[in-house]
């Protein structure tokens, strides 16, 4: 059976920068829950930040791929430089994912960590841009299929192809 790396916050955990969890009420959820297939992680507080802390987003284009390269940083809102914590939680992610062999991950959605596709856009504003966030970058560099939660039908037809 396929595991799945989880954000810690839509597992009900209060770890996001303002500490509020988003469970995801969602059957299909639930039922990844009743089968043991979560794992959870927050690549952030696994990076060493606490909860509640400042937001922070992407400063720089390319979004966490760029990060990686060293061609941006992560910064709160202040300026504080939060980019060392933001790798080394998705150093943790990867690692995580590897030691259950995770091929898919539910992250969330517009995080600097766990966004996909789509991030804020490193103004403060609520803005987006396009981009992944830094674990998400490094998750798909590896291999692992990266969805939101926003899209639990696709990874259900994911899992379906590979369990079958």
């Amino acid at each position: 059976m396929q595991k799945i790396l989880v954000s810690a916050c839509l597992f009900g955990a209060p770890v996001r920068y303002d500490a509020r969890p988003v469970p995801v009420p969602h059957p299909l959820w639930q039922q990844w829950l009743d089968e043991g297939r979560l794992v959870s992680l927050c690549p952030e507080m696994a990076g060493g930040l606490p909860a509640p802390r400042a937001p922070a987003e992407i400063l720089g284009a390319g979004g966490g791929e760029a990060v990686w390269r060293g061609l941006a940083r992560v910064v709160d809102k202040d300026g504080h430089d939060y980019t060392r914590p933001f790798l080394a939680g998705a150093e943790q992610a990867l690692q995580l994912a590897r030691q259950h062999a995770c091929r898919v991950a539910v992250l969330k959605a517009g995080s600097p960590s766990c966004g996909h596709d789509l991030i804020y856009d490193g103004r403060f504003s609520g803005g987006k841009t396009a981009g992944d966030g830094v674990t998400a970058a490094l998750l798909r560099a590896n291999g692992i299929h990266v969805f939101d939660e926003h899209q639990l039908e696709q990874v259900a037809a994911w899992l379906a192809s590979v369990d079958s």
